[in-house]
């Protein structure tokens, strides 16, 4: 069963709202930061392969390598699974991430079968894909799909501002993060917008950049 999905700024207001009122922590948030993002996404192949492309590159690499790819027209299934290795090297990417890149071209995912799965079969099946963790698969569930109820706990950033804002001695891990973002259901993408938003607030108060 597919819950509640995030469609418009309306939609991330009320998760927000309802947030506030069940964790005083994030009303103090959102008085810092204002209203949260939309941060919806286009869903389908290139959302991923951009995705794979961003993996460990600074932000700067992987918008010039998406561009070279874009400009070689290597954004759909069939011109990636038709590209040589040198085609693929050519613009940009490593040896590892053209094995992905293949991969997601060859995996069949049904993109649009995908907008009426369960939050945990959307899940499943991208992470089915090498090179698609469940990190990735969860970011697309939430910006791509607009899932509601999903969160990202094995996020540095997100683990950092929950340390922050609830005064953990220590930065949490995925599990105990896991655990903790189930009271923030059903509305944990919008805790996520919410913390994310709340990192660079906190870290520019540290004069962290």
């Amino acid at each position: 069963m597919v819950g509640r999905i995030i469609e418009t700024p309306d939609c991330v207001a009320e998760g927000a709202a309802w947030l506030a009122q069940a964790e005083p922590r994030f009303a103090h948030v959102l008085e810092l930061t204002g209203p949260l993002p939309l941060r919806r996404r286009k869903d389908g192949f290139a959302e991923l392969l951009s995705a794979i492309v961003s993996q460990q590159v600074s932000v700067a690499s992987a918008s010039a390598i998406w561009g070279r790819m874009q400009d070689a027209r290597l954004t759909d299934p069939q011109r990636v699974a038709q590209a040589s290795e040198d085609d693929l090297r050519a613009v940009g990417l490593s040896r590892q991430k053209i094995r992905y890149a293949k991969a997601l071209a060859q995996a069949g995912i049904d993109f649009p079968a995908l907008r009426q799965a369960p939050d945990e079969d959307v899940i499943a099946a991208l992470t089915e894909v090498p090179g698609i963790g469940r990190w990735t698969a969860e970011v697309y569930a939430m910006f791509s799909l607009g899932r509601a109820d999903v969160f990202a706990p094995a996020d540095l950033a997100l683990q950092e501002a929950a340390r922050i804002l609830f005064d953990l001695p220590d930065r949490p891990k995925e599990k105990p993060l896991r655990q903790m973002a189930e009271a923030w259901s059903p509305w944990r993408a919008v805790a996520a917008r919410a913390l994310w938003a709340y990192y660079h607030v906190a870290k520019d108060r540290e004069g962290i950049r």
